[in-house]
């Protein structure tokens, strides 16, 4: 049946998000021995009221050092950083080569700027588009920005997770911010922090889809309903495995999408369950030994509903035991 057929599919798509709290335990710009920042129990992509009281700031100096297109980005850094209670921030006191916390709020706003500007520049001089290069960069230092030069000139987790490894010489801290928990049992390399990327993008806002382009990927995705499940399969001469699928029916309208489960999940904001819309993907632990965390995915059509390659391919109820035993959660496509 048609995706307009779906009892309703949702017609308005929210443009702020409420995601699973998430407590942040993040070290500062930089910082290799391990420790921590604060923590605060925070709501998703809402940023709290103590971060957004320092927007005006904020945008002042973005605007100073010409990327006010990132303000958004930076709100979503104070958060990580430092939930916006911090005197220092920004915890930038450190690109300076100063000792951690040791500016006031509108010089570490400034400087956090002024830093940021620094290394978006110095990512385009190397090649580099990718924002999420520059934020991890933000935590990692500069260096990132090279390695990630000469490692495909753009950021993934499996980057962030060897330059860490290289830096701390493997040495592994216990760390239990539920997305480390859920990629890897709750641990991370003991210099700056391999996640950060995953943090910050969780206080950026994605708007869904329009009603058109879920159309199009589901009036894709119908073609194929009932078709066998093949392992690797990834067009319509082979059929497909459920990341084909994905990749396929997404590439018909026109969207670019990774190839690998993993992959895939870091190419969306991460929603709960309850906030998903049509088009957006959810995602799965756990569903066969693959050697990564993400296993499986499928296309939400709402009403709990997935559309997936499933052996034959087609519709699944998520409240069933076997998908909540393994669901991981939403995820939204960053456009």
């Amino acid at each position: 049946m048609k995706l307009k057929h779906i009892a309703i599919l949702s017609s308005i798509f929210p443009f702020l998000l409420a995601l699973v709290l998430f407590f942040c335990v993040i070290i500062s710009a930089e910082d290799d021995d391990g420790g921590g920042g604060s923590a605060s129990a925070i709501t998703g992509a809402n940023l709290s009221a103590e971060v957004l009281k320092h927007q005006p700031m904020v945008e002042k100096y973005a605007k100073e050092y010409g990327i006010s297109e990132y303000v958004g980005v930076l709100l979503a850094i104070i958060q990580v950083e430092s939930s916006g209670t911090a005197e220092d921030v920004m915890q930038s006191s450190e690109s300076m080569g100063l000792p951690p916390n040791s500016l006031d709020t509108e010089n570490s706003i400034k400087q956090g700027c002024k830093y940021f500007a620094s290394l978006l520049s110095s990512a385009k001089n190397q090649g580099i588009v990718d924002i999420n290069t520059v934020i991890q960069s933000y935590n990692y230092g500069g260096g990132y920005l090279g390695y990630v030069a000469d490692n495909g000139k753009k950021h993934t987790y499996t980057l962030a997770e060897n330059f860490a490894r290289e830096k701390s010489g493997g040495k592994k801290v216990t760390y239990t911010n539920p997305i480390a928990v859920k990629k890897n049992g709750g641990w991370r390399y003991g210099y700056g922090n391999m996640f950060y990327v995953e943090l910050v993008n969780q206080y950026l806002t994605v708007t869904q889809f329009d009603n058109a382009t879920v159309q199009k990927i589901m009036d894709e995705a119908l073609k194929y309903q009932g078709w066998e499940y093949v392992y690797g399969g990834s067009n319509p001469n082979t059929s497909f495995d459920c990341l084909g699928l994905v990749q396929w029916c997404y590439g018909k309208a026109g969207i670019s999408l990774p190839r690998t489960a993993q992959e895939q999940y870091d190419a969306t904001q991460h929603i709960p369950l309850s906030q998903a819309q049509a088009g957006d993907l959810v995602f799965f632990h756990s569903t066969y030994n693959a050697g990564t965390y993400v296993t499986h995915v499928g296309i939400y059509v709402g009403n709990d509903q997935m559309y997936h390659a499933g052996d034959p391919i087609g519709y699944a109820d998520l409240t069933s035991s076997y998908y909540q035993q393994h669901l991981i959660g939403a995820g939204r496509i960053k456009q």
